[in-house]
């Protein structure tokens, strides 16, 4: 009779808590205030109503683009068509009176608003958006005729001429040329999405999986390897399953979230400067990170069973960081590179920055969707 109470009291007391333990660690059946549908449209819905974010006082920041490229994912993946609509009415000026803000066709930052312009084609068919997505994208790879030795040197080999070699690259550059083989179906520009991302793979992807700020800046930080993983989730989005270079890009991309989940600190988030154990936890970091682990377990190129806790663990870790007014706070606001350790140790940070608020957007996307 004992042990037939015993054993009941194992299987009701016991098994209920791993049962649930379980379910914690997957990708759905969040709490209130942490559902994916909950936070994006909180940070979507606010950004409609945020002022522009500007180079100087004179074109739309990248940070920006990022967000609003987010915010119109977030209203395609909930079918929220006043939201597409408020986004698209956001960006209408821009044709007309606010045209001068739009950036010239000339730097890696400045073109990559392409691919917002190109989400609002797909979102839309609106022509305009087509003709002119496809500008910044064309002109992602056509040398002008005042360029630098450097940077024809670049496009000779068949590279964009805007390389660098810089780690934010590699979501500027593949995140505008995934959008124009998207609308077109134009092999070229997937073609030269990957060929771009082995480049700096082969180039600057350090043995451990992460990559330095700069190869003269030999530290971790977090937002500069962020770029890449995502650059490296999103192109592989794209890339056609038989495409000769995925196999590369995988490898790539799964050398890196090896290393990312061993430095993941205990309450779910990455370190400013990743593998500094005493670097303050940064957001846009981490919000990169998580959209990397989510991106690979839904996608089947990552192991749930080790990496949706990861993924869980970081979102769960997030949402506390935004404030009463909808802005990510813990963000690093934007970061050239030095070499000098405590530069990055001692960057300020800031609640609403664009950096932040977009890849948190991104998360809830890559939460929502199936």
């Amino acid at each position: 009779m004992f042990r037939k109470i015993s054993l009941l009291f194992v299987f009701f007391v016991f098994f209920p808590v791993r049962f649930l333990f379980a379910q914690d660690h997957s990708l759905t059946g969040f709490p209130k205030g942490y559902a994916p549908q909950e936070v994006g449209k909180r940070l979507a819905y606010h950004f409609v109503d945020d002022r522009h974010d500007l180079y100087s006082g004179r074109w739309i920041h990248y940070a920006e683009v990022c967000t609003w490229y987010g915010a119109l994912k977030f209203a395609a993946a909930t079918k929220d068509k006043k939201l597409v609509k408020l986004l698209q009415d956001k960006f209408e000026p821009l044709f007309t009176r606010e045209n001068k803000l739009m950036p010239p066709m000339n730097h890696v930052d400045f073109n990559m608003i392409g691919s917002l312009i190109l989400e609002l084609y797909r979102i839309t068919n609106d022509k305009r958006y087509l003709d002119l997505g496809m500008a910044y994208a064309d002109t992602q790879w056509e040398a002008p005729a005042d360029a630098k030795p450097e940077e024809k040197a670049w496009a000779a080999k068949g590279y964009s001429w805007q390389t660098r070699l810089w780690i934010d690259d590699m979501y500027m550059i593949t995140i505008l040329q995934n959008q124009a083989y998207k609308v077109t179906g134009d092999q070229k520009y997937i073609d030269r999405a990957a060929a771009e991302m082995i480049l700096y793979l082969d180039e600057i992807q350090r043995p451990n999986g992460l990559f330095y700020h700069a190869p003269d800046v030999p530290y971790h930080w977090g937002r500069g390897d962020g770029w890449m993983a995502v650059g490296m989730a999103e192109l592989l989005l794209c890339l056609p399953a038989n495409h000769k270079d995925r196999p590369r890009i995988m490898q790539g991309y799964h050398v890196m979230m090896e290393s990312l989940k061993k430095y993941q600190t205990p309450g779910g988030m990455w370190n400013q400067l990743i593998d500094e154990p005493d670097c303050w936890a940064e957001t846009s970091c981490t919000a990169m990170f998580a959209y990397a682990f989510i991106t690979g377990v839904k996608n089947g190129w990552l192991d749930a069973k080790e990496y949706a806790p990861a993924a869980r663990k970081a979102w769960m870790a997030m949402i506390p960081y935004i404030d009463e007014r909808n802005n990510v706070t813990e963000v690093c606001i934007g970061t050239g590179k030095k070499n000098d350790q405590q530069y990055y140790y001692d960057r300020p940070r800031l609640a609403g920055d664009f950096h932040g608020q977009a890849p948190y957007i991104w998360c809830a996307v890559a939460l929502l969707e199936k």
